[in-house]
């Protein structure tokens, strides 16, 4: 089974809280993690620079599509950042915790 880290951004900490909530809930997240950050940007033809938070989405392989899709139906911008790369190397117990997590039909 393969592990993915998703990631995406968002502008404030409340919309940070509710998507995360939202991917956990719906078990396309075993757990998001969210970090305040600023980004340097080029948007409309002009540099911006902007406080945002970032999620650390920890899913799976298999759970992407479904998560690609709530992400970009939630999201709150025009053109939000979403990408996921694989997490090659992790213990089996966090994996085997993953796995259970996104498992739609899992109990809870």
């Amino acid at each position: 089974m393969a592990l993915l880290l998703a990631l995406t951004t968002v502008a404030t900490a409340d919309q940070a809280r509710a998507l995360a909530q939202r991917l956990v809930q719906a078990r396309l997240a075993a757990c998001v993690q969210l970090q305040a950050i600023e980004s340097v940007y080029r948007w409309d033809g002009a540099v911006q620079q902007e406080p945002e938070w970032r999620l650390l989405i920890k899913t799976t392989e298999a759970a992407w599509p479904a998560l690609q899709a709530a992400v970009l139906d939630q999201h709150p911008y025009a053109t939000p950042a979403l990408l996921a790369w694989p997490a090659t190397h992790a213990s089996e117990a966090f994996a085997a915790w993953v796995a259970a997590e996104v498992d739609p039909n899992a109990p809870g």
